[in-house]
Formats: structure tokens, C-alpha cells, sequence
């Protein structure tokens, strides 16, 4: 029942999120009827949104991490290693709680309404999520003396917090032990901060929640230099509330419904149709397929997930073995990052907004995510070994072109939106969500009305997942900003590297390593205010260090041996890591090349921005 209630909340919520910006658009645009505070109040509705869908993909234990490496330990000591996880994740939560709820409780926070809503209601849901957390953990959790500890160990560590909540809501200064418990605990932090991230890291490759491990990490940094844990839960309010970031999970909605939808069939049938004629037809088909969904998911491994299957059998169907097919699909299931709306690129741009504009980004990524969908096509045409091809029929093109036209619509006219101005980047995320319900919904009636709201609610944790990570990983931006740590980075590397060449050589295989180890999202937040500054030091622009950056990261998704892809393939396709690995590596070389070609000629980057 109470799961039945989260999610019919979640669902009314993106209802909200999708049709209100377009009503508002149409009534302040057209009718010329000002509606105040409209945005605010919708950016409140994302934060209430991004706090309920925290606890959906928690429940639903979707919380995105990188691949566990338990599975291969012994008994006894997978019992240990589950123990330890619970006792940190439990220590964590507890300390975001309090620190979340110290903030709502604070008097000078959050002093203005919305609709004569005050803003602390909807900062409420914020401690509200983390409680909520905390308990499902204690629940499901056999390690009963973990939780206990995990409890006593996040009360200690948040001895500050606690006094302030004590202040605020009865006045209590004289707590002298209190306080001894505090200052111990920013001393102890300092003494052992390289350990405690060093073991947060640990715990990262074991399946800890990567928002966990960024969390407590920002906790710690801010312990350590005096206590500013506040910083925390007031960063991921503004990362919550920011307008160019809610579009993620509504571009992340809108491609879950088409990919869930028989959208993909019908692009299937229309690429074979236009290329199974020639060489590398079904080739064609599954770039053009992989790349159209990743880059509305915003998550290759949606994509793969979803389409792995369907698509492997297009393949093999046109004389493809079933290894080459696999390996095609999964080294095919990142290129869409490049392209608008991606939700990779939106988030760069927010996070570095005084550096690089998201409309020169888009249109900077656009040559390197062509060249990389061509050279992964021509790797796929060597391996087609089929001798006899169907005839080129003008009359099924014609078919599955008709039957195709509102999903093609569907970019087109995102673009057309967004690139002419008529709506801004959160808009066009709306339009799409409405687009692709309507479409899946009444046109296509590939579900049900219910269904429909079914299939948004169980792309909710894949939503979640990113939000929360982006929201922990914004407390650890705003630390290395606040500490200058981008110019003691930047002054450091042109102390001893000084050549251009020989700096994009090292800056590539830094970032390959950060694209295998870290998910995109983070990598964005944490790495990409480092390696700017450093970038435009030699005089590289922006815009170029921007996409250098994000391919990476799309090829560190294929890197062994723990880049994402290659654990989500070997899922989808039940066949071992190590073959997944074999098969996928000739297309890795290839990227490899593609991103050295990008990183050495400025001009596929720069000749569309002005």
C-alpha cells in the first residue's frame, strides 16, 4: 500500500513537472497573463520530486554504485564486508539527517514563501527522505549491532549539528560537553581524513550507494576544516532547485517511455528498411537506434537494458554472429551522450556556467558525436560477412516511414524548440514527457492509461539514482571551490607540464581512469572544475575541453575493467565479463583514435560555435 501511495505521488508530481510549464508557457506567452513566482514554485515542485524519487530507488535498492566485487569473496567474509557497508551507510544518514534537519530548524534559513507555501515545507522533505532512508535500512538489514553502531557513530560525528539543533529549538547554549564532542570530532577528522576516504572509496567498489561515498566525503571535508557541515544539505538544495538540472530526469522519463514503447521497433524497421540493402544495413539501423535513446535517457545503460536484445537479433538476423552483435550494441550504447538533450552535457554546462553556454556545448558535441556514430559503424561493417541481401523495396520504406513519423517528429521538433528559443531547456525536457506519453499512450496504445503511469513509475529510480548523486557530488564541487583547490591544481600541472600536446595526451588518460572508476554525473561535478581552468591555461577553449571531457567519460563507460557498460552487457546478454571484454575491444580502439582525433584538431569542436 505504501509503496502503491510513493509512487502515485512520484507519477502526480511529473504530471505536474511536464504539463505545467507548458500551460504557463501558453498563458504568460500568448495570453499575456503574468503568473508570480511560477518558476520558483515549479523548481520547488522538482525538489519535492528529487526527495521522493531518493526514497523510490532506494526501496527499490537502485541507488547507483559501482560494481560490487563481493560476489567473488568468501562466505565469512562477504558477512563482514556487509556488515561494514551497513555500519557506514547507517553512520551517513544519520549525520545527513540531522544535518538536513539542523537547517530546517534554523531560523535564518528559508525565510521566504511561495504562494504563501513557506519554503521550509518544502525543505521538509529533505530530512524527511533521509529519515525515511535510514529506517527502510535498519529494516532490511540482518546486522542489527551495525545499525546500532552505524547510530551512535553518525550522533557522534554530528555533535555540532546537534547543538545547533538544541539553539534553535530551545535556546540551549551551555553545553560544554557537547561542544568537547564536537571539537573532538574536527580534530580526530583532520588526524584521520585519509583514511576515512581512503575506506569511503573501498567501500565504493564494494557497493556502497555512490551518493553515500560522495556524501561522506563532502562530510568529512567540511569536518575537517572547521565544521561547515551545513554547506551539505543547503548545496543539495540548490542543485535540487536548479532549473537546467531538472531537465535531467524528465528528458531521463521521456526516453524510459519510448524505450519501453514500440518506438524502437518501428526505428529498427525503418533503418532496415533504408540500409538492409547494402553492406552494414543492420549496422546502421543499431547506431542510429542506440544513439537516438541514449541521448534522451541520458544513461547508455538504459539503453542497453532495454533495446540489447531487440537490436542483437536485428543483427544476427542479417548474418551478424552473436558475439559481434552483442559487442556492437554495447560499445554503440554511449555515443548518444554527445548529442542534444544529453543530459551529460547539461550537467557540464550548469556545473561550469561562467565557462561554457549549454547552447555552444550542444552545438560543439554535435561533429565528435557524428564521427564517433560513423566510425563505430564502419568498425561494424568490417564484421558483416553476409553474402545475400534483401532488394531495396520503395514500397516497405515507404511502410515504416509512415509508421514512423511522429517518433522522428519527436527530435525534430525538440530541437526545432529549443535551438529557435521558443522553449528554454527545462520546456522542451517537459514537451518530452508529454510527447512521448501521448505517443506511447493514445497514438501508439502500446499501454494502457495506467500502464502508461506503471512505466513512469518504474523509470523513477533510474531518475533518482543520478539526482541524488549529483546532489551529494555538489557539496564536494563547492568545498574545491571554496578551498581554490582548481588554481593550487592548475598551478601545480604548468609547474612541470608545459607542453599543449603532452598536457591533452595526460589529460585523456587521467580522464579515461575517472570515466571507468566514477560514474558520469559525479565526474562532472567533482573533475571538471580541476581540469578547466588547467585546460584554458593552455589555451585550449572550453567549449573543446568540454567535449575531450565527455567522451571520455562515454568511453570510460567500455574501459576495463570496471567501466559500467561492460557489467550492464554482460547482464543483459548473460555471458562472462571477460568475453564481453574480447569483444568489445576492437570498437574501444576505435573510439580511442576517434577522441585523438578530436583532442589534436580544435576545428570538429569549435567551427560551429560563433
Amino acid at each position: 500500500m505504501l509503496k502503491k501511495i510513493e509512487n502515485t505521488i512520484a507519477v502526480v508530481l511529473i504530471a505536474f513537472l511536464a504539463v505545467f510549464p507548458l500551460v504557463l508557457k501558453f498563458v504568460q506567452g500568448v495570453c499575456k497573463v503574468q503568473v508570480l513566482d511560477s518558476d520558483i514554485a515549479i523548481m520547488h515542485a522538482v525538489f519535492v520530486f528529487s526527495c521522493i524519487a531518493g526514497f523510490i530507488t532506494w526501496r527499490a535498492d537502485r541507488h547507483l554504485s559501482l560494481a560490487s566485487l563481493t560476489q567473488k569473496l568468501p562466505k565469512r567474509l562477504r558477512e563482514a564486508v556487509s556488515f561494514i557497508k551497513t555500519l557506514i551507510a547507517v553512520c551517513i544518514l544519520t549525520a545527513l539527517f540531522l544535518d538536513s534537519f539542523c537547517q530546517l530548524v534554523n531560523p535564518a534559513q528559508f525565510t521566504k514563501s511561495i504562494w504563501h507555501i513557506s519554503e521550509r515545507i518544502f525543505f521538509m522533505f529533505l530530512p524527511i527522505c533521509y529519515i525515511g532512508l535510514l529506517v527502510l535500512e535498519g529494516i532490511r538489514q540482518r546486522h542489527v549491532v551495525a545499525v546500532l553502531i552505524g547510530i551512535v557513530l553518525g550522533l557522534i560525528i554530528s555533535m555540532g549539528t546537534i547543538t545547533g539543533v538544541l539553539y534553535y529549538l530551545f535556546n540551549l547554549e551551555q553545553l560544554p560537553h557537547l561542544y568537547a564532542l564536537s571539537e573532538w570530532w574536527i580534530t580526530a577528522s583532520k588526524a584521520s581524513a585519509a583514511f576515512c576516504i581512503t575506506l569511503l572509496v573501498v567501500c565504493a567498489f564494494l557497493g556502497l550507494p555512490l551518493f553515500l561515498v560522495l556524501a561522506g566525503i563532502a562530510y568529512i571535508l567540511f569536518s575537517m576544516s572547521g565544521g561547515y557541515v551545513d554547506v551539505i544539505p543547503l548545496e543539495t538544495y540548490r542543485i535540487f532547485t536548479d532549473r537546467n538540472v531538472a531537465a535531467i530526469p524528465l528528458f531521463t522519463i521521456a526516453g524510459y517511455i519510448l524505450a519501453q514503447g514500440s518506438a524502437g521497433k518501428r526505428f529498427v524497421a525503418l533503418f532496415k528498411a533504408l540500409f538492409a540493402p547494402f553492406r552494414g544495413g543492420a549496422v546502421i539501423a543499431t547506431v542510429l537506434v542506440t544513439t537516438f535513446f541514449s541521448t534522451f535517457t541520458g544513461v547508455s545503460g538504459v539503453t542497453i537494458l532495454a533495446l540489447g536484445s531487440l537490436l542483437s537479433i536485428v543483427l544476427t538476423g542479417s548474418g551478424y554472429s552473436q558475439d559481434n552483435a552483442e559487442s556492437l550494441v554495447t560499445a554503440s550504447g554511449a555515443i548518444g551522450l554527445l548529442f542534444p538533450p544529453s543530459a551529460a552535457i547539461i550537467m557540464y554546462a550548469t556545473t561550469n556556467y561562467f565557462s561554457v553556454d549549454v547552447f555552444d556545448l550542444f552545438k560543439g558535441a554535435i561533429i565528435p558525436g557524428l564521427i564517433m556514430a560513423i566510425a563505430m559503424i564502419s568498425t561494424g561493417i568490417v564484421f558483416d560477412r553476409q553474402k545475400k541481401r534483401p532488394p531495396f523495396s520503395w514500397e516497405n520504406l515507404k511502410t515504416a516511414l509512415a509508421a514512423s513519423i511522429p517518433e522522428l517528429l519527436m527530435p525534430l521538433l525538440i530541437c526545432l524548440f529549443y535551438f529557435k528559443g521558443v522553449f528554454d531547456l527545462f520546456e522542451v525536457a517537459a514537451f518530452a514527457v508529454v510527447y512521448a506519453f501521448c505517443l506511447a499512450t493514445f497514438l501508439r496504445r502500446d499501454f494502457s492509461f495506467l500502464r502508461s503511469c506503471e512505466v513512469i513509475a518504474e523509470s523513477v529510480p533510474v531518475s533518482g539514482g543520478v539526482i541524488f548523486i549529483l546532489g551529494a557530488a555538489s557539496g564536494i564541487s563547492y568545498y574545491m571551490l571554496d578551498a581554490n583547490i582548481p588554481q593550487l591544481f592548475t598551478e601545480f600541472i604548468t609547474q612541470y607540464v608545459t607542453n599543449r600536446a603532452i598536457f591533452l595526451l595526460l589529460m585523456n588518460l587521467v580522464l579515461l581512469g575517472v570515466g571507468c572508476l566514477m560514474d558520469m554525473f559525479s565526474a562532472i561535478l567533482i573533475v571538471s572544475p580541476l581540469l578547466l581552468p588547467i585546460a584554458e591555461s593552455f589555451g585550449i577553449s572550453a567549449v573543446q575541453a568540454a567535449v575531450i571531457f565527455l567522451m571520455n567519460l562515454s568511453i570510460g563507460f567500455l574501459t576495463p575493467p570496471v567501466g559500467m557498460d561492460l557489467f550492464i552487457s554482460s547482464y543483459t546478454f548473460n555471458k562472462p565479463l571477460a568475453k564481453v571484454i574480447r569483444g568489445i575491444m576492437p570498437f574501444l580502439l576505435v573510439q580511442f583514435a576517434v577522441l585523438m582525433l578530436i583532442t589534436y584538431i580544435p576545428w570538429f569542436t569549435t567551427v560551429l560555435v560563433p
